[in-house]
């Protein structure tokens, strides 16, 4: 029963992050490693994985947006290297200098404000030049790249910026043998060589994620950035785990169980329908809190020591559950997903059920479901 926390909960495993971590760490080889705690830790919550990561061995953070790398250095989370990769014009740039948080340029526009913030803030910027070496996302792409190196030089000879990283990003690592895997390798180390022939001399050069770091030791170079692998779950599902153990386990407790005939229908729409008499448990989780509406009849939950499908439409705040002639009481936990020790599904499995990849399933568990931690760094 998890009433103090709530009708639901996201029990989260820090020993599991930072275990997942030393274990990417070996796989790394000579490389650092950078954990990626972006979009609130892949829902794990940004703080507490930050500082799981750090324990386990990273010593590295990355994050996508300018305000979650703050609001680690507000919360205490200082010391360590923070890479930025996201943002637009206009964003007080120049508070990320003064907390010594590093700045992902890809474009002449980012260079250029970077520089002013360093300006305003007395202090050099600390910058990662980003190729576009075939994901065609963010990035300068191959023709543009020798802009943006005479751009960073010149910012460095005036004192305003330090080019602390070269780094690009693979579209299709997750997917051994996919041909744009070594023409993205080798084209980063060709734009590498040119910056570094034109005189840039970086800290690191990055390219590797989670599946990369787990299987091309060829893309690893000086720093590695895992992300889903940190709290888990495979990037590449089909070739196993790789040892890593899923972080967050969701539960809700039982709100209602009642006994219906047979013939009833059940929640909007009536797109289940009970063949026999049978009883119903309600699930205090809905849309709302992140579970996916399209799950309806077709996810599966643990309850009462078996497994048991979602019946009818999964509304904003609960769903249905239909548990035959198995007994369980309002309170009992019901376990939506895990690591599967106990049978119950894993977040894999949901995401397989539903055509979509579990970064999907674990980061949009919403923010009314709270976190509770537990095996944490002392």
């Amino acid at each position: 029963m998890n009433s103090l926390n709530g009708p639901a909960q996201a029990r989260v495993d820090l020993g599991a992050i930072s275990d997942n971590i030393s274990l990417l760490r070996e796989r790394a080889g000579s490389a650092e490693v950078m954990a990626m705690v972006k979009a609130e830790a892949y829902g794990h919550g940004l703080v507490p994985a930050a500082r799981a990561a750090l324990a386990g061995g990273a010593t590295w953070l990355g994050v996508a947006k300018l305000a979650e790398a703050l609001r680690l250095r507000d919360e205490g989370v200082t010391g360590v290297r923070t890479l930025v990769g996201v943002g637009v014009p206009g964003e007080p740039w120049e508070r990320a200098v003064e907390r010594d948080v590093d700045l992902t340029a890809g474009a002449l526009w980012q260079l250029d404000e970077f520089a002013v913030a360093a300006e305003r803030a007395g202090r050099p910027a600390r910058v990662h030049l980003k190729a576009d070496t075939g994901m065609t996302r963010g990035g300068s792409g191959q023709d543009d790249w020798p802009a943006l190196v005479e751009a960073a030089l010149a910012a460095e000879a005036s004192g305003r910026v330090r080019v602390a990283g070269l780094m690009s990003h693979f579209a299709c690592a997750d997917e051994p043998g996919h041909p744009s895997v070594a023409r993205q390798l080798a084209l980063f180390t060709e734009m590498v060589e040119h910056a570094e022939k034109a005189g840039l001399r970086p800290e690191v050069r990055h390219l590797a994620n989670s599946a990369a770091t787990l299987t091309l030791p060829e893309a690893r170079f000086d720093l590695v950035r895992p992300g889903i692998a940190t709290y888990g779950l495979t990037p590449i599902p089909e070739a196993g785990t790789f040892g890593l153990r899923p972080a967050m386990t969701l539960t809700a407790d039982a709100s209602m169980v009642k006994r219906v005939p047979a013939g009833s229908g059940v929640s909007y729409g009536h797109t289940y329908t009970t063949d026999r008499e049978t009883n119903l448990a309600v699930v205090p989780a809905g849309y709302g809190d992140g579970i996916p509406r399209h799950g309806s009849n077709v996810l599966e939950v643990l309850a009462a020591g078996a497994r048991r499908r979602v019946a009818g439409r999964v509304c904003m705040d609960q769903f249905v559950i239909d548990l035959g002639d198995d007994v369980l009481a309002a309170g009992d936990e019901i376990v939506l997903f895990g690591p599967g020790d106990r049978g119950e599904p894993t977040a894999q499995e949901w995401a397989d059920a539903l055509g979509t990849i579990s970064y999907e399933i674990v980061t949009r568990i919403g923010s009314r479901v709270p976190r509770v931690y537990e095996n944490g760094p002392q």
